[in-house]
């Protein structure tokens, strides 16, 4: 539910964004408060988004503590935050996401379910849930936040990159449907962005992906590309928007020599 001492949008564009409490949510939330939008910021992380409404500074947003696998949350949540704005939303980021890898018949059944429930029916839940808003909103958008295991799918990262396949497929399939009613999809696809998320996550049960992908010597950018993305994207045209010049070039590759990417990935798997 909304925070107490929230202020109101008073006429400014309003964007609303899951998982804001940290990394990229977070970053999102203070590049579009500092460009004079509302910004709605929910999480499960009560005294993250504390945190985060401070950063944005408090006359800037609203705080909500969200479980995006919660359908009865979202309607709450967007109402209230409507109630701020005036019945505008006029961005929507599907930000919010867990990471747990390993091989796949050892990962634990509650691991595979979250990041499936979060990842990606977090995704529909809160496009569902916010379609009406949307809908009422002109020029109104969708931003889903992805990942390059979108395209790629790393192993020991199966079911991370199947629900990042999914968000991918969902947002060119919204981006048909919602354009009957004047509202667009943006699919955001980042390589490995420097979040908690890296501190979190593990290939194997020794070390964080944090560590592998340094001793791997693989790039992580900054979260704040990510944000700027998102900024160009809400202000830009197309569906897909690839974040890093890694991602980019995986991009390219694995339309062209999809083959030697899937290769090239195994190789790299192997040596975590």
């Amino acid at each position: 539910m909304a925070a107490s001492g929230n202020m109101r949008a008073d006429g400014r564009r309003a964007i609303f964004i899951t998982g804001a409490a940290s990394g990229i949510g977070l970053a999102t939330a203070r590049r579009f408060a500092a460009g004079g939008w509302f910004v709605g910021l929910a999480d499960i992380d009560s005294k993250g988004l504390a945190a985060a409404l401070e950063a944005v500074g408090a006359d800037n947003g609203a705080t909500f503590r969200l479980d995006v696998r919660d359908r009865g949350g979202w309607k709450r949540d967007l109402a209230a935050f409507a109630k701020l704005t005036d019945g505008r939303l006029d961005v929507l980021v599907n930000n919010a996401g867990v990471a747990k890898g390993g091989y796949l018949e050892q990962q634990a059944a509650a691991d595979v379910d979250l990041q499936v429930d979060v990842n990606l029916k977090g995704v529909i839940n809160g496009c569902q849930a916010a379609f009406d808003l949307l809908a009422a909103t002109p020029g109104a958008l969708v931003v889903n936040v992805a990942s390059v295991a979108g395209v790629i799918a790393p192993p020991r990262m199966g079911v991370y990159a199947a629900t990042k396949f999914a968000v991918r497929g969902l947002s060119e399939a919204l981006e048909g449907e919602f354009a009957r009613v004047g509202v667009g999809v943006r699919c955001v696809l980042p390589w490995f962005i420097d979040t908690p998320l890296l501190d979190k996550a593990r290939l194997s049960s020794n070390e964080d992906l944090r560590v592998s992908l340094r001793e791997q010597k693989t790039t992580v950018y900054p979260v704040e590309m990510v944000s700027d993305a998102i900024w160009r994207a809400v202000h830009g045209k197309g569906l897909h928007h690839f974040v890093g010049g890694r991602a980019r070039q995986v991009g390219w590759l694995s339309r062209l020599a999809p083959t030697f990417v899937r290769k090239q990935l195994q190789q790299q798997a192997e040596a975590f």
